[in-house]
């Protein structure tokens, strides 16, 4: 669906309060408004099972839920959000938004005021997301003020501000990996067994369990678990074959 100055206010789900979506579905929203919305997970709203809406100036006011009070991204599902602003929103975690093995693309994103007891603005675990030119300005959380990142997330931030936000740990940023080592893999000047760039979209296991990893402008690679590096497949003008 097509969603252009909408309002939702005052609805309660167990699942996305003011809207739930889920398998593979991709609404497109415009002006619209999320208003004292609750659930217990994604007050304002839910998106899950590689769900991939698109959002752009819409507001998350007042929302509440357990897990992600203005929203909840969980199962690879991939939202854009572009101009949208998260105020007052309230969560056990994730007082604005919580997200779970999600690829998201924020832009001008702004994240005011909300509150939760883990992540503030926002709680990420295994979450790959980017966010270019957001700001977290007065969250207050007991871990994790602004953002809280736990258990292998690695999110991408360019340009992002972080102000007055508050915490007993971490006020504008808390980051952790639960005692679980991993490795950071990204691009090297160089070194054609790296990641061919450090800007992730997608990444996918086949069913003969091999890691693809797409970015944007920087074609596809494969992760070679043998020898722990990446093959890289790129679009070449001189070869037809290529992507």
């Amino acid at each position: 669906p097509t969603l252009t100055d909408c309002t939702f206010t005052g609805n309660s789900a167990d699942y996305g309060g003011g809207m739930y979506n889920l398998d593979l579905s991709s609404p497109t929203l415009t002006n619209c408004n999320f208003t004292s919305n609750s659930a217990e997970y994604g007050g304002g709203m839910r998106n899950s099972s590689s769900s991939s809406p698109t959002l752009t100036n819409c507001t998350f006011t007042s929302n509440s839920a357990d897990i992600g009070g203005g929203m909840a991204n969980k199962d690879s599902s991939s939202p854009t959000l572009t101009d949208c602003t998260f105020t007052g929103n309230s969560a056990d975690q994730g007082g604005g938004m919580f997200n779970f093995n999600t690829i998201m693309i924020l832009t001008n994103c702004t994240f005011t005021g909300n509150l939760a007891t883990v992540g503030g603005g926002m709680r990420n675990r295994r979450d790959l997301s980017r966010l270019t030119n957001c700001t977290f300005t007065n969250n207050l959380a007991e871990f994790g003020g602004g953002i809280f990142n736990v258990f292998s997330s690695n999110p991408g931030l360019i340009d992002c501000t972080f102000t007055n936000n508050s915490a007993d740990e971490g006020g504008g940023m808390y980051n952790r990996y639960d005692g679980y080592e991993f490795t950071l893999y990204q691009y090297l000047p160089g070194d054609s067994a790296t990641l061919s760039d450090n800007h992730i979209t997608c990444i996918s296991e086949d069913i003969q369990g091999n890691l693809w990893v797409g970015t944007e402008g920087g074609g596809l690679n494969l992760y070679d678990r043998r020898k722990n590096c990446f093959r890289r497949f790129m679009h070449s003008t001189d070869d037809s074959t290529s992507l």
